[in-house]
């Protein structure tokens, strides 16, 4: 069988399956990124404890209520979101006018938060989170084997940051909530429930999160330290295609997947960095990022 540059093809596919799969989780949990920054210029620390929580409804809501994994992909989206919309009633809300900063570091903190209630409650070893039977096993290619559950990921991925991104860019909600975010007193005068909205958009962002981390939970143990491993790397993401540009970032997302997958497989000692290598190149060719617009 050939072989690309001494490389395998069994080697080089499989990275590249990796690569396309982290890239699944860097899109979305970038989309959701994107999504409250974007709209609410809130840039949210706790997104990824808020992806580790996705992850631990799916646990206990089998481990305790017997709910299955189709169930938690359902349910858990739905509880982060309504917790994350709660956050920002109560506390985020209390920061709108003020500068960025502030909204960093009140997300920083409630991040150390959750992470410290589930480490306290779980430990940090991990819980295992079975793949549904009906993606078990998986086909051979013949230059590779492709699991079914890690195919599903990455479909899973595509369809819902494509359905969010249309809901945003073709409905009449989210021509409100842009709106909204370009002048909030014009769209109030139309009788448009503004703080609503607000709070719609950050549960909506925070649900994005949530759904990650229930993808995630088969392939990767639950672990309270899950999200913070991951959300620099987000953040990178989000940086380079651009900040609150929704689609930007969810292209960026998978290349950048795709990008950190070939590295391992040419140049294993920088697949670790290569994300921020280019991030410092793209920062200083395009400081609004790929597609990010000028202020």
């Amino acid at each position: 069988m050939f072989e690309l540059l001494g490389i395998p093809p069994q080697a080089l596919f499989g990275q590249l399956l990796l690569g396309l799969i982290n890239g699944a989780f860097y899109a979305v949990l970038s989309m959701g990124l994107a999504l409250i920054f974007g709209l609410l210029n809130i840039i949210n620390f706790a997104h990824g404890a808020q992806y580790m929580m996705g992850a631990f409804v799916a646990w206990m809501t089998l481990t305790y209520l017997g709910v299955g994994y189709w169930g938690a992909l359902l349910i858990a989206p739905v509880i982060v979101g309504i917790v994350g919309a709660l956050m920002e009633r109560v506390l985020l809300r209390r920061l709108a006018g003020l500068d960025h900063l502030y909204g960093l570091l009140l997300t920083f903190g409630l991040a150390l938060l959750m992470e410290g209630v589930f480490r306290e409650a779980y430990g940090v070893s991990g819980l295992p989170y079975a793949i549904p039977p009906e993606l078990s096993g998986g086909v051979n290619l013949g230059f590779m084997f492709l699991p079914w559950y890690r195919a599903w990921v990455v479909v899973a991925a595509v369809v819902v940051c494509l359905v969010v991104w249309l809901a945003i860019e073709r409905t009449r909600l989210g021509a409100l909530l842009r709106a909204a975010t370009e002048n909030p007193t014009l769209v109030r005068a139309f009788g448009v429930d503004v703080p609503k909205l607000v709070t719609l958009t950050y549960g909506l962002g925070v649900g994005l999160a949530g759904f990650a981390g229930v993808l995630a939970a088969p392939i990767y143990s639950v672990n309270p330290l899950m999200g913070s491993n991951l959300i620099i790397v987000v953040f990178a993401v989000v940086v380079i295609g651009g900040m609150g540009s929704i689609l930007g970032s969810v292209v960026t997302g998978f290349a950048l997947g795709l990008v950190e997958g070939l590295t391992k497989v040419f140049y294993p000692e920088a697949a670790s960095v290569v994300i921020f290598v280019i991030m410092a190149i793209v920062l200083l060719v395009r400081p609004a990022g790929l597609f990010g617009r000028a202020a």
